[in-house]
């Protein structure tokens, strides 16, 4: 009975413990890219957040949400919003070795003159990975 537990123990770990190569697809929370960009008449900052991405080579395809600070001065009359706002938008980021370009969209909200609506935006950065 020992040696019929060792020999299992055995065939699980080669199991286990194979070598396999690298999965091309893959999810992360946080992929170290910083990405500055224009939307809707004001900038962006943002580091990708939660995603899945496809890596071939030095080219990186990721698809996530942006976590995000948008920076757009109000033009509306009386009360105004700050300039500077926390914001999560969703977008596609391609990545080539260091440098990042990102199409992002992000949803602005119903205002008294305006009816809610998604826009999209361009961003370039660099990852830190």
């Amino acid at each position: 009975m020992k040696k019929l537990l060792y020999a299992g123990g055995i065939l699980i770990s080669d199991l286990c413990f194979s070598q396999e190569t690298d999965s091309k697809i893959k999810a992360s929370f946080f992929d170290g890219i910083a990405i500055v960009g224009y939307v809707d008449h004001g900038a962006f900052i943002n580091f990708t957040g939660p995603n899945v991405s496809y890596k071939n080579k030095d080219l990186k395809l990721i698809l996530g949400m942006l976590p995000s600070l948008r920076i757009k001065e109000d033009k509306s009359h009386g009360t105004k919003n700050s300039p500077i706002t926390p914001n999560l938008g969703a977008g596609l980021t391609v990545v080539y070795k260091k440098i990042a370009l990102q199409l992002p969209v992000y949803y602005n909200s119903k205002t008294s003159t305006q009816n809610g609506a998604w826009k999209m935006g361009v961003g370039l950065g660099y990852s830190f990975k």
